[in-house]
């Protein structure tokens, strides 16, 4: 590289009290030091072609923004023909930004370095992992040297947080400021990286290059890859990129859920601007590690806190990459359907199998098509070839000379009926060897005729021809490559905008939440105590009474009134049914003193004699603690199949009525509790009160508990009645 290639001066540069100043970012200067760096020190410049050091010192030198380079290397006094500092300390002044593009074990003595002469942040591509002791192989990836408690992660974090150091990484791929032309990066990258409204922060720096290098109509503001985020996380980046008003669309695809708290603020800041947020997660959160006694813990499993992160604030969630950038690219240039009630999807289609294939994924995957009008179908009849029925979805194909024009025509007025909110044509889009440009020129069309949302719905994303996507997507118009990722894209365009703000916290009964703090901290609750809690939060619970005789039971079973069921209250026995520790439908005393006997002489002799409720749908709810978001509330399927049938919905309290009824929405169990067969409907006034009342124990005494599980909860006509429960109080 040349000295024109290398910017060696250093331009003027606003102070740090200027920085802190700005609007962009305020309130984290050191982040937009950073992303908005006019002087960059890379540490470890190389001249050698293929290695970090001469990519990150190239990469940097193609900066729009020209900033301020210094190469810092001891073995160079020079790099074509610009010259090289020995080490950060001889810089005449602190920097922005330094790009660490050393080994690991030099990082710390360079971030201390760094900290120490006031430089604002840095990017660590590196692993950062602690070194193997010497004579030990090492495997994979190392942790801490034997004896050692303070990592090199540990040290590096310590010394940047103390100094106010915004940090990159380590194990990262650096960042692109596409907005303001800044490249911190050490791999090569396209000279004309995509601008466009996404922001992109990912954990990943494979799905970092992957997204910047994609054929996609995607365009970015800015993308980062943050890696391990020992500092900085993905939170302070979405931030950022939330601040910069041509951020439209916001992209996390994440791993580790790092500064919980930040991160809810971000995306409700996104959500009250409407800015959609596409997230893409893998790995296991925190609330897998639950205590397995409780039920609640179980359903919510690996994925429940980010569950209920997503639904808190109108997350859009996907399943993989392809559906991210399906979803990314509708959002990104396609239309918003309109305001008002929201409607459903029509497709036209080249295909009679195709459409219904299509219209299997649809129902398969929740996304509905719109049912339209009357006139709508009469105008689809005078447009289609005879023999060809009007509907939603469409199949237009004949025999007809006319059938641009009929494929226009059936765009237009299926997008003008009030209830359709987006218009895909459910093509292949293959390369047409005789030239054809019926679906191009028809899409054009039809675009020029509507306002709502009109996309390419391409079954197989090998077959899509490159020219004819590149020409709609330059005119606006998204090819989604994938049936069922293209129909869950329009699945999230549909619902977006829907989101509510969250209901406000509930008052805090402080002399309840007083009570039963001081009966959690002297241990776990048995079954009756536990009972008597729920009804103290307002959940209608089964009538119970504690016996440890068969004297005590009969006595108990007298003021309750047969019939009668009896379980085992020993501590030991979590959950009673796998036990055989519960017996149903008890109706003298003489089947109550065999029962009593049986449990007796198996399980122990304390147990609870219970009222039997009346039959119905059993739930089951609960609350696990994650170790990030804190107390989440759980509802599913109850009674035995509580975790055979992992039927269940999670979300963060608190947790009012419309949530509730979201929650039980989302079940599949929801269509018994509708009535099943004829069988009356369950009373969901009172299903939704007792999660409500779940969801008040989990504010007034979340920090108190481990775990509890209500199951099951029996819902019916008559209402709803909890009839079992565990509470695991927090260690400590």
């Amino acid at each position: 590289m040349t000295a024109q290639e290398v910017r060696a001066t250093t331009p003027a540069h606003p102070s740090r009290a200027a920085l802190d100043r700005a609007p962009h970012g305020a309130g984290q200067p050191a982040v937009r030091a950073m992303l908005e760096a006019r002087s960059v020190a890379l540490v470890g410049a190389s001249p050698r072609p293929g290695t970090l050091g001469h990519r990150m010192v190239a990469e940097v030198a193609r900066s729009p923004a020209s900033p301020a380079m210094y190469l810092v290397n001891p073995k160079y006094r020079e790099i074509g023909g610009v010259p090289c500092h020995p080490s950060l300390a001889a810089l005449p002044r602190p920097v922005d930004l330094v790009l660490l593009g050393v080994p690991d074990a030099a990082l710390a003595a360079q971030v201390d370095l760094a900290a120490r002469r006031g430089d604002r942040s840095a990017v660590i591509f590196g692993g950062a992992y602690d070194p193997v002791p010497a004579g030990e192989p090492g495997s994979g990836e190392p942790g801490a040297s034997p004896g050692s408690t303070y990592s090199l992660r540990d040290q590096i974090a310590t010394t940047a947080r103390g100094a106010g150091m915004a940090l990159c990484g380590a194990g990262c791929m650096g960042f692109v400021n596409v907005g303001y032309g800044l490249r911190a990066i050490g791999y090569q990258e396209s000279d004309q990286l995509p601008a466009g409204p996404v922001a992109l922060v990912t954990q990943s720096g494979s799905v970092f290059s992957a997204m910047l290098r994609t054929r996609r109509a995607l365009g970015y503001t800015v993308a980062v890859s943050s890696g391990q985020e020992l500092v900085t996380t993905a939170a302070q980046y979405a931030r950022y990129a939330l601040d910069l008003p041509q951020t439209r669309v916001l992209a996390l695809v994440l791993e580790a859920m790092r500064d919980a708290g930040a991160l809810q603020q971000v995306l409700e800041a996104a959500a009250v601007r409407h800015i959609p947020v596409v997230l893409l997660t893998a790995g296991r959160s925190a609330a897998g590690r639950a205590l397995v006694t409780a039920h609640s813990g179980a359903l919510a499993g690996a994925d429940g806190a980010w569950e209920a992160l997503a639904d808190a604030y109108g997350v859009h969630r996907v399943a993989d990459l392809a559906e991210l950038t399906d979803t990314l690219e509708l959002f990104t240039i396609g239309r918003r359907p309109p305001a008002g009630p929201r409607g459903g999807i029509a497709t036209v289609h080249d295909s009679g199998l195709e459409r219904a294939h299509v219209a299997d994924l649809a129902g398969d995957l929740g996304v509905p098509f719109a049912p339209v009008g009357e006139a709508t179908l009469g105008r689809l009849a005078e447009v289609l070839d005879p023999g060809l029925e009007p509907g939603n979805p469409l199949d237009m194909w004949g025999a007809s000379t006319k059938a641009q024009w009929q494929l226009t025509e059936s765009l237009a007025a299926l997008a003008g009926d009030p209830a359709v909110a987006a218009v895909a044509l459910a093509v292949d889009l293959v390369t047409e060897y005789d030239g054809d440009r019926s679906y191009t020129d028809a899409l054009a069309d039809a675009a020029r005729r509507t306002g709502k949302p009109l996309a390419v719905l391409a079954n197989i994303p090998a077959a899509v021809d490159p020219a004819f996507a590149g020409e709609l997507r330059a005119a606006g118009i998204p090819v989604l490559e994938g049936a069922r990722t293209g129909l869950l894209a329009l699945g999230h365009l549909l619902r977006h905008g829907t989101w509510t703000a969250r209901p406000q916290p509930v008052r805090v009964d402080t002399v309840r939440q007083d009570r039963w703090l001081r009966a959690l901290r002297s241990g776990p609750l048995d079954a009756a105590d536990g009972l008597r809690l729920l009804r103290d939060y307002g959940i209608p619970v089964a009538r119970a009474h504690r016996a440890d005789s068969v004297a005590a039971a009969l006595a108990a079973a007298a003021r309750i009134g047969y019939p009668v069921v009896v379980k085992t209250a020993e501590p030991g026995v979590a959950h009673k049914s796998d036990a055989g520790g519960v017996v149903l439908g008890i109706r003298d005393a003489a089947g109550l003193e065999a029962a009593y006997a049986d449990l007796a002489a198996r399980l122990g002799p304390r147990v609870l004699v219970c009222e039997t409720a009346e039959p119905g749908v059993e739930l089951s709810a609960g609350i696990v603690t994650d170790g990030d978001l804190g107390p989440l509330v759980v509802v599913g399927a109850g009674g035995v199949l509580v975790e055979h049938l992992a039927d269940r919905a999670v979300a963060l309290p608190p947790v009012g009525a419309a949530g509730a009824r979201r929650m039980l929405s989302g079940l599949r169990v929801a269509r018994l509790l509708a009535g099943f067969r004829g069988g009356p409907p369950a009373d969901l006034g009172a299903v939704t009160a007792a999660i409500t009342g779940v969801s008040a124990i989990a504010a007034e005494l979340g920090s108190a508990l481990a775990a509890l599980d209500i199951n099951p909860v029996i819902c019916g006509p008559a209402g709803a009645v909890a009839v079992d429960v565990l509470v695991e109080p927090a260690a400590g």
